[in-house]
C-alpha cells in the first residue's frame, strides 16, 4: 500500500563540506511544512548532518577536482507525519556495510574521525537503511516520524 504523500524534492550538490550546511537548510526548511517540534528538527538537522558528511569524505575522500563529485539529496513528506531523507553517491562505497555500521569502526587511521556516524544518525531517526557497493557508491535512507 502507497502512503499519500505531501510534498517531495530532490537536490543535486557538489560534495563539498560547505555544501552540508546548506543541504541542512534546505531539507529542513522543507520539513518544517509538517510543523516539527525545535527537538525532532534538530534530530533531522544533525543526522541529515552525518550523512552528508559521510557522503563527502568517506564517499569521495579528497577529489582531484573539488565541486565535481555530486551528492543526491531526496526528501519525501508523508501525510501521516512521517519522512525520508536519502543521501546518495556515486564515491568509493563501503566493503563492508554491516562493519561500518558498528560504533567506533573507522577505516581513518588519522585519528580525525571516532567512527560514530551511523550510531548518531540510527540515535536521531527511526530507522536508517544502507545499501553500497564498492566502486559505485553508498545510499543512505533515514527514516523519522513525526510527533
Amino acid at each position: 500500500m502507497r502512503r499519500a504523500y505531501v510534498n517531495t524534492m530532490k537536490l543535486v550538490i557538489p560534495a563539498i563540506s560547505e555544501n552540508e550546511r546548506m543541504a541542512r537548510s534546505i531539507v529542513c526548511a522543507m520539513v518544517s511544512c509538517l510543523n516539527p517540534t525545535m527537538a525532532e528538527l534538530g534530530d533531522i538537522r544533525c543526522a541529515l548532518s552525518e550523512a552528508v558528511t559521510n557522503a563527502i569524505v568517506h564517499g569521495y575522500g579528497s577529489p582531484e577536482k573539488p565541486g565535481e563529485e555530486l551528492l543526491y539529496i531526496a526528501v519525501t513528506l508523508y501525510a501521516d507525519r512521517s519522512l525520508k531523507i536519502s543521501v546518495r553517491d556515486h564515491g568509493r562505497g563501503i566493503a563492508d556495510v554491516e562493519a561500518a555500521r558498528e560504533p567506533l569502526f573507522t577505516t581513518d587511521h588519522s585519528g580525525d574521525r571516532s567512527g560514530m556516524g551511523f550510531s548518531v544518525m540510527e540515535a536521531f531517526c527511526d530507522r536508517v537503511e544502507v545499501s553500497s557497493e564498492v566502486g559505485a557508491g553508498t545510499k543512505v535512507t533515514l527514516y523519522k516520524t513525526l510527533s
